[in-house]
């Protein structure tokens, strides 16, 4: 058996313990480099994974599901055969309310002309897009798995057709970061008319940290509230005062608790905020024939062209991904025109048709088109059968899309659905390809754009989707 010596003072016992008290050193020094790692800004510029040709996105989100039939997909036979069942030929389609074998093919009663260089075909609903073809690239095969909107909704923001996964938004910033620090990496502005089927979750940092959540804005002219420092209280002060909370903070948090760590974040954003962004969201500086071209301080058009002016001020002080949605609330107060679709489609897109326009072209003038994606679409398009005697029912085989900026080649088509806009038949574009296109244009690979949840590396595009070379 082998001896063991006992200590017999002080100083022995010192000298023994020594490899000991400086493991307990080195575990300490570990832990603040952790809880130091964890505080560092979690949204500082990360760099892409290969060269990118876009640095921003904004999504103009036409909720509740715009029909193509009405806007980028002219149809001649769908209005030679108005009022006939749909031809076997031409295969089936399930719907949400229209019944199986009972309904008839609609026309259209919209016309369409050529416009730009390119040529291509733009209803007369969008006078003001279509002046701006010739930088869109118009997808008019896109499709997905779902025929109802919060199904639909998911997937096309995170890709699933449930809740709890992230957007495309905090995908993009969870792989590229923000270039402001004074102001959200990842904004929504939602539709003064209320919410969605799918409400906020589909547009939620889902499993990631809680820092790549959205800045949800407020609708209306003050989109946030308490910009303003308090009254009397210096800067000096205010900043001491959050400097006293983090400190507090960060000598009570785990080194692992991304929820605190978000929170921390979202205390510095604020104060940043009180010092830069009041003057971002005035509107009231920009030139008055700016404001005009959006179409601001007249109806219909002063809602979403503010948010679209915002847009672009967003993007040109760093913002990396915008939301701007058209359509909130019950039924007829988006684009999902069941009762008329005649009535629905002329609304909403005099609400939004100049601003978007308008947008395009300072985006443009500002050579912030270049480095800008911009992204216009819904959850679905509308069913070429009537639904009663002039609505269209929700329709998911083969809808419109389309994108511009970003080191997009516009003024194309890409791909085609068949003769009545019934199926996508040329080139089929999946919302998983549409996710695939935006991460490559921000310079993201799809399968390095991971992240690990419950044992599995998940990733925007679920399974694999691929790039829309066309495009490029």
């Amino acid at each position: 058996m082998e001896h063991v010596r006992l200590t017999r003072n002080r100083r022995e016992f010192l000298c023994d313990a020594f490899c000991g008290f400086g493991a307990l050193a080195f575990a300490s020094m570990l832990y603040e480099r952790d809880l130091r790692a964890a505080t560092v800004n979690p949204l500082a510029p990360k760099p892409p994974h290969m060269p990118a040709k876009a640095k921003s996105v904004i999504f103009l989100f036409m909720a509740g599901g715009p029909s193509h039939l009405e806007t980028f997909d002219p149809k001649p036979l769908l209005n030679k055969l108005n009022g006939q069942k749909r031809p076997a030929s031409f295969g089936e389609a399930k719907y949400q309310f229209i019944s199986p074998g009972g309904a008839r093919l609609l026309g259209t009663k919209r016309t369409f002309r050529k416009y730009g260089k390119s040529g291509i075909e733009v209803s007369d609903l969008l006078p003001h897009t279509a002046e701006s073809i010739d930088d869109i690239a118009v997808i008019r095969s896109c499709h997905g798995d779902m025929v109802v909107h919060s199904a639909a909704q998911y997937q096309l923001f995170t890709g699933r057709i449930i809740p709890g996964f992230p957007s495309m938004g905090a995908w993009v910033i969870y792989g590229l970061g923000s270039e402001s620090e004074a102001l959200p990496s990842y904004v929504v502005m939602p539709d003064p008319k209320g919410a969605l089927e799918a409400g906020q979750p589909m547009y939620s940092n889902g499993f990631l940290p809680a820092v790549y959540q959205p800045t949800m804005l407020r609708p209306g002219k003050r989109p946030v509230l308490n910009l303003d420092l308090p009254e009397g209280v210096p800067l000096a002060t205010r900043r001491r005062t959050l400097d006293l909370i983090r400190s507090l903070d960060e000598a009570n948090m785990e080194a692992d608790d991304s929820e605190f760590a978000a929170r921390l974040n979202s205390y510095d954003l604020a104060f940043k905020m009180q010092m830069e962004a009041p003057a971002i969201f005035d509107l009231a500086s920009e030139p008055e024939a700016t404001r005009e071209m959006y179409g601001i301080g007249k109806e219909p058009t002063d809602d979403y062209g503010r948010r679209c002016l915002l847009a672009r001020r967003l993007v040109e002080k760093g913002v990396r991904f915008v939301c701007v949605v058209s359509g909130g609330g019950p039924g007829n107060l988006q684009w999902d025109a069941h009762d008329d679709i005649e009535e629905n489609h002329v609304r909403m897109a005099a609400q939004t048709d100049q601003p978007v326009g308008a947008l395009l072209k300072d985006l443009k003038r500002r050579g912030l088109l270049d480095s800008t994606l911009v992204v216009w679409g819904g959850e679905f398009g509308r069913s070429p059968e009537s639904q009663g005697s002039k609505g269209r029912d929700h329709h998911n085989l083969g809808f419109t899309m389309w994108m511009a900026g970003g080191g997009i080649k516009g003024g194309q088509v890409v791909g085609a659905t068949d003769e009545i806009g019934l199926r996508a038949v040329e080139n089929p574009c999946h919302f998983r390809d549409i996710h695939t296109t935006i991460l490559h244009q921000l310079g993201l690979n799809q399968d390095a754009l991971s992240y690990m949840h419950q044992g599995r590396k998940e990733r925007l595009t679920e399974v694999r989707g691929e790039v829309i070379k066309q495009l490029l």
